[in-house]
């Protein structure tokens, strides 16, 4: 009866891996260098799973990128594109896909072929074991400079502990996360996305899988230093109002350093029956204060212009044209270039 019990307990698990279906979104903006080899290797790895979907995403690229893969897309029915209508960055990207994935799975990974395909399938596993959010943790960085490597590992510790959230360390947007972790993360509309901080302040059963990332594929990267500087930002003003903190604080110091001054020139003139001349002194005050005031109102301009982007209400994105997503989804785009509610 145990042994027969063992039996049925397999076949209802196998039958359940029959009916999976697993989402891979991928954002691509001027990858025409490796658009095809990214869907070949993936397409490689995915075809060992039960049922998958290859939702790529062309942020308004301005290259052959959706070319390429809609060459690709009318021989198979797995890859489906969604093209954006203008380029609206890299995170909302991400967000778009996420929202047109009908897996029970969905992981998020970019096309420059740095972070591997391959390792979806263990993915997949930890999160048959259990898991919510599956991370892939960067145990080295090939082919980056010594600046790049310092520079990410400096801002992973950065975010970690400036916004108190349990960001792992030196993990991407290279993650895996079950059907009702994405579901989480689509239902939380804010413009100024910083998914990897979203996806933490989710929560829920969380494991990790380590891997060696290899050095560009081809083409170079789409994050400049200010672009990685206001990734940081969007980073920081989405989960901290430390911020805001530090600008208080900057009012006392000025405030104290003004005070310690004055007192200093009171006890000059007292004791020495001097008085300080020149301009040097109240240059320095004047602008220490200025700056300060300037640094304060910049920090909660940041703060404001978010909200206004907040209360707008414009739709996080646009779609242009899509391909193999369904008779419905591609009609509903041809009509409107919003997104189904």
């Amino acid at each position: 009866m145990l042994e027969f019990s063992h039996l049925l307990d397999e076949s209802v698990t196998a039958a359940v891996k029959d009916t999976e279906l697993h989402s891979v979104v991928v954002p691509m903006f001027n990858e025409e260098s490796v658009a095809e080899q990214f869907v070949a290797r993936a397409t490689a790895t995915l075809t060992k799973l039960t049922e998958y979907e290859l939702i790529v995403v062309d942020d308004g690229s301005e290259d052959r990128t959706y070319e390429i893969l809609k060459r690709l897309a009318d021989h198979d029915s797995h890859l489906k594109l969604v093209r954006l209508a203008r380029n609206f960055g890299h995170q909302t990207a991400i967000s778009a896909g996420m929202a047109l994935a009908a897996g029970d799975t969905v992981t998020v990974i970019d096309a420059d072929l740095q972070d591997p395909p391959e390792l979806i399938p263990d993915m997949v596993e930890r999160w048959r074991a259990g898991a919510d959010v599956v991370f892939a943790v960067r145990e080295t960085r090939k082919g980056e400079t010594i600046f790049k490597r310092a520079s990410a590992s400096l801002f992973y510790r950065f975010i970690r502990s400036f916004t108190k959230m349990d960001i792992p360390l030196d993990a991407g947007d290279f993650r895996l996360m079950s059907r009702r972790a994405a579901d989480a993360l689509i239902g939380m509309p804010e413009h100024n996305r910083f998914v990897r901080g979203l996806v933490a302040w989710i929560g829920l059963r969380r494991d990790h899988v380590h891997y060696h990332r290899d050095p560009r594929y081809a083409g170079v990267t789409k994050y400049s230093l200010p672009k990685m500087l206001r990734f940081a930002a969007d980073g920081v003003l989405s989960f901290s109002n430390r911020p805001l903190q530090l600008a208080v604080w900057l009012g006392f110091l000025s405030s104290a350093v003004s005070a310690m001054l004055g007192l200093y020139f009171i006890v000059l003139r007292l004791t020495t029956n001097q008085i300080v001349e020149g301009w040097t002194s109240l240059m320095l005050v004047v602008l220490f204060l200025g700056g300060v005031q300037l640094v304060t109102l910049g920090i909660v301009g940041e703060y404001v212009g978010r909200i206004h982007d907040e209360v707008r209400g414009r739709p996080l994105y646009l779609v242009d044209e899509t391909a193999n997503m369904g008779e419905d989804l591609d009609s509903h785009f041809r009509r409107t270039p919003l997104p189904p509610r």
